[in-house]
């Protein structure tokens, strides 16, 4: 493999002290499916994640991409995640369709998930299922532009899993007591593609945290508190006690507290990670789709046009940012922090002989 050090110009929020290098994301998939297929994944269930978390890099999503295969190997060494087994569609006890993910990783099973639920809104109008016993789904937005573009409106919503995953502190308060439970929303935009939200409702993701301590980084300060409730940038002053604080304030608490009610109260108790609720709208029920793009586009050319503030070069969809960092890498480099991709090639290598 080859690689050099470079310095990058990214959407990262990881201060590094030390280089990163520049790597064919073709490289990079071998040593991700490698990783994979060695903790016990079929090659098709590694192909499909080493995709996911390439095309999430090549997007500039960070703290979703590929330094999560270190994540999933040791999840699914410790028996979190089982790497044997495979998503299905099944009924459950009120004759409602809902994916279960067997305790497997949850990108196959989010994938199967979004584009049933939108085979269905195709057919009723609006259709909705819970996802159940599921690993970590990689980046939601993938699936939301996935629906977008077959002209649904879609809604993902993934909460329950406090008991687990003790996080976020809420409003108020300096202890972690909820997961940073995303909310993901997509629709059908103008002339450049589908409009795409897709947030955790704390102030960073938690794959931040994760990506800092693997590249011996450090986070936007005031992103997180350590034990005693004191603002930090150190990712060892959570992993030590600490919390994420909610995005927002009062607004990423109030939706976190309601992602743990539609996905606990409502969906039924948590295995594995968290529950999903995944909602679909063929959104041609309302409007002819082309109409609808030409006025999506008038939205969002206003939005566009708006003079940027001091700091900023220009107004973003969102959405859009994405879809341009990844067809502007024509190359297909991926940047990555020096010990990570020394991490991963390690482990690669260990899992080869």
């Amino acid at each position: 493999m080859s690689d050099r050090t470079v310095s990058v110009a990214s959407h990262s929020k990881l201060s590094l002290d030390s280089d990163r290098v520049a790597v064919p994301a073709a490289d990079v998939q071998r040593v991700i499916e490698t990783i994979l297929e060695h903790a016990g994944c079929s090659s098709s269930v590694a192909l499909e994640v080493a995709d996911h978390l390439i095309d999430t890099e090549l997007c500039g999503v960070e703290s979703h991409g590929v330094m999560r295969v270190m994540q999933y190997a040791d999840q699914f060494a410790k028996g979190v995640m089982n790497p044997r087994v495979e998503a299905v569609i099944v009924k459950n006890d009120r004759s409602g369709d809902e994916v279960d993910g067997r305790g497997g990783i949850g990108i196959p099973a989010m994938r199967l998930a979004v584009d049933h639920c939108v085979s269905l809104a195709k057919e009723r109008g609006i259709a909705a299922l819970p996802v159940r016993h599921v690993g970590h789904t990689g980046r939601l937005g993938a699936y939301a532009e996935r629906a977008a573009n077959e002209g649904c409106l879609v809604i993902i919503i993934g909460g329950g899993g406090r008991q687990n995953w003790r996080q976020v502190t809420p409003y108020g308060g300096r202890k972690a007591l909820l997961p940073t439970n995303p909310f993901c929303f997509g629709i059908p935009g103008g002339h450049q593609g589908p409009v795409i939200v897709d947030f955790a409702t704390s102030i960073i993701a938690g794959g931040w945290l994760y990506a800092a301590r693997a590249a011996g980084a450090k986070v936007p300060f005031g992103s997180i508190m350590n034990r005693d409730g004191a603002l930090s940038d150190d990712p060892a002053d959570y992993f030590n006690g600490g919390a994420i604080l909610p995005k927002g304030g009062a607004m990423g608490y109030g939706l976190a507290a309601m992602a743990e009610l539609i996905c606990e109260a409502m969906l039924g108790p948590v295995t594995t990670e968290v529950n999903w609720f995944v909602i679909a709208v063929d959104a041609s029920r309302y409007r002819e789709p082309h109409v609808m793009t030409s006025v999506a586009e008038e939205i969002l050319a206003e939005i566009r046009d708006c003079p940027p503030a001091e700091g900023f070069k220009r107004v973003e969809v969102p959405g859009e940012r994405e879809r341009r960092h990844r067809d502007d890498n024509l190359d297909r480099m991926i940047a990555l922090p020096q010990l990570t991709w020394t991490a991963m090639r390690e482990r690669a290598g260990r899992a080869s002989v």
